[in-house]
């Protein structure tokens, strides 16, 4: 018998978090337990609306959606995203269904509490946006921090980063509770950064071949347009990162991404490397390891991992 993990997606959707989600419920191992939402590609209103769209494209309406932070802890936040687009989602968020229902009575910080409590095994939480409700919650609510199984993140860049030269979106969308969560708790996390989701970029033809598969890939590749057009500058060649699934294929399956402890820091500060992800990388250091980090993986295993649930959901291969 599979031992299913219950899972959190904390996530400002975004095109890249269309595509987490959709893994995460096409994947059997683990059980959608509740959807958060945060300022970050667009704003809370569009991040919640996508979200609860999104849940109702991929038949999950019962998953319960809690609507967190519009702002990060102290700073306001700069700007959004252009890369996805006017409304998260290419424009085209209104190609997906209306949601028949609407967010959970319950906050953000509030769901994951009543969650975690709730749950009868180790709870995984994979935040796909800035950190802002994740560092509200484990200040919040410390004891519940044995209820965590593993918090696997999408964020940083160990060397070098995408809004600025060293920062990379998440992580410099609200950089006092990046290091709140990865610096100062002591809860078992992998962090997935985009020095390898990048390198998982998949092509404009994966995303042809994948919206023949179903309707629901259709639609799916159909929101990418804007984030497409985006990268293929940023990568040079016709194909997109979809950096936040890479991340839940982490939380699906244990070790398809190799991790590395390294000891790190965020810089808070308000220059130019605010936001910025310091990592040791040196061979003798006195600080502790602290962080797991995952910089390798078999690329094309993990793209297929990926086009093999999106295409043939809930089976294990």
């Amino acid at each position: 018998m599979v031992s299913v993990t219950p899972l959190i997606i904390d996530t400002d959707p975004g095109v890249d978090d269309a595509f987490a989600l959709a893994l995460a419920v096409a994947s059997p191992e683990v059980e959608l337990i509740g959807v958060t939402t945060v300022f970050g590609n667009v704003s809370l209103e569009d991040t919640t609306r996508n979200a609860l769209r999104l849940l109702a494209l991929l038949g999950r309406e019962d998953v319960p959606v809690g609507v967190g932070a519009s702002r990060p802890l102290i700073h306001p936040h700069p700007h959004l995203s252009s890369a996805h687009g006017s409304d998260g989602l290419s424009g085209y968020a209104h190609t997906l269904p209306e949601a028949t229902r609407g967010p959970d009575r319950r906050d953000a910080v509030t769901l994951m509490r009543e969650l975690l409590e709730q749950a009868d095994r180790p709870v995984t939480i994979v935040p796909i946006g800035p950190l802002t409700n994740i560092a509200l919650l484990l200040a919040a609510h410390p004891y519940l921090k044995p209820k965590i199984g593993r918090l696997v993140v999408m964020g940083g860049g160990v060397n070098g980063g995408n809004v600025t030269a060293t920062a990379e979106f998440n992580v410099w969308s609200d950089p006092e509770a990046a290091r709140r969560v990865l610096v100062e708790e002591d809860v078992p996390t992998t962090l997935v950064p985009m020095d390898l989701t990048r390198r998982c970029a998949v092509s404009a033809e994966w995303l042809t071949t994948l919206a023949q598969k179903s309707a629901v890939n259709a639609t799916l590749v159909g929101l990418t347009p804007d984030y497409l057009a985006t990268y293929r500058r940023f990568l040079g060649w016709d194909g997109m990162a979809v950096h936040d699934a890479v991340a839940v294929a982490e939380a699906v399956r244990p070790g398809i991404l190799r991790a590395t402890g390294f000891p790190v820091d965020v810089d808070c500060s308000y220059g130019p490397n605010r936001g910025a992800l310091v990592v040791d990388q040196r061979l003798e250091v006195s600080n502790p390891k602290t962080l797991d980090i995952a910089l390798d993986a078999d690329l094309d295993g993990l793209r297929e991992f990926i086009f093999a649930r999106l295409q043939a959901p809930n089976t294990i291969e």
